[in-house]
């Protein structure tokens, strides 16, 4: 299918401050970057849009297929069934440093099954689709004639043009007590206040547009970029200079707290409805974190860019 600009915005191009010294140490350091014009998606890939592409091609995600036994040697039987992570709040507080107290693998879930086997997605068409892993949205997306943003395009557009803000709007979380995008009110991960009105993810386009027309780019579903995970401070020695960075390597995205799990990673960014300021403040365009390409959950979505 050849591509078509419909719903998508011209993002001028140009220089700007990747990353952030003021926040996590994967943000660092703060330097100059540039890229060239290029279109993205308004909003994220609804469940309507994905819908439209399986009954088209009859498409089966990583999370609906069972995994392969090869590539996961010596794991239980049990855990290879289809499935997917899906955040399950606990009673009541609990360790910060185990994110097992919230995230749990349940047999069932997918895109059309957001919480497991019980849940669907019905009344959802405009919600962002999740339960998508990388291979997943590069699939929506060359099916499309597409393709997916690079870290730095997607940082690029979440800005809207206000280089040097905290945030896509300005350097306050709520201006004037106002909700720009559905993150989590209260203290994670047990008592959502859901103050924004969504406990979940929200339709999209439901909070203000950025300053280059988009929805979302902060919060609701974090979305897949195609750079290989590397801190910015080990891309800067990998590359001849901060301006031309080439985004890490596939061998060197694996994750070193894990040498048993040969499982490359790639750049998520934007946070999601689950950023609360007691836990995950990466509700900035500068946040970043790594995802395993194996890996869809709950919350984490994609949009698609077209280049020229």
């Amino acid at each position: 299918m050849s591509a078509t600009l419909d719903n998508m915005m011209r993002i001028p191009g140009g220089t700007f401050t990747m990353g952030s010294d003021d926040h996590y140490p994967e943000e660092k350091p703060a330097h100059k970057v540039s890229v060239a014009p290029f279109w993205i998606d308004r909003h994220a890939v609804t469940n309507r849009d994905f819908a439209r592409f399986v009954e088209a091609t009859g498409y089966v995600t990583m999370a609906e297929r069972p995994a392969n036994p090869e590539d996961y040697p010596g794991a239980d039987p049990a855990m290879l069934a289809p499935a997917s992570v899906v955040f399950v709040p606990p009673p009541g507080r609990v360790d910060l440093s185990n994110h097992f107290n919230w995230w749990q693998y349940i047999p069932g879930a997918d895109w059309r099954h957001p919480r497991g086997l019980d849940t669907s997605i019905d009344g959802m068409d405009e919600h962002p689709v999740v339960h998508v892993a990388y291979e997943d949205a590069l699939a929506y997306a060359q099916w499309l004639g597409k393709e997916l943003p690079t870290e730095a395009e997607w940082e690029f557009a979440a800005k809207g043009g206000a280089d040097g803000s905290e945030f896509a709007w300005g350097d306050e979380l709520e201006p004037d007590g106002r909700y720009m995008a559905n993150t989590w009110q209260g203290e994670f991960p047990w008592d959502n206040q859901v103050l924004d009105g969504h406990r979940w993810t929200a339709p999209v386009g439901t909070f203000p547009e950025n300053g280059y027309g988009l929805y979302d780019m902060i919060g609701n579903v974090w979305e897949w970029t195609t750079d290989w995970y590397q801190e910015h401070n080990r891309i800067q020695h990998a590359c001849c200079t901060l301006e031309n960075p080439r985004g890490g390597a596939r061998e060197d995205s694996l994750d070193p707290r894990n040498p048993q799990a040969n499982i490359p990673r790639r750049v998520m960014k934007g946070g999601s409805h689950v950023c609360a300021p007691n836990y995950c403040r990466r509700y900035r365009p500068a946040a970043r974190m790594a995802q395993p390409i194996d890996t869809s959950t709950c919350h984490l979505g994609f949009r698609c860019v077209v280049r020229g």
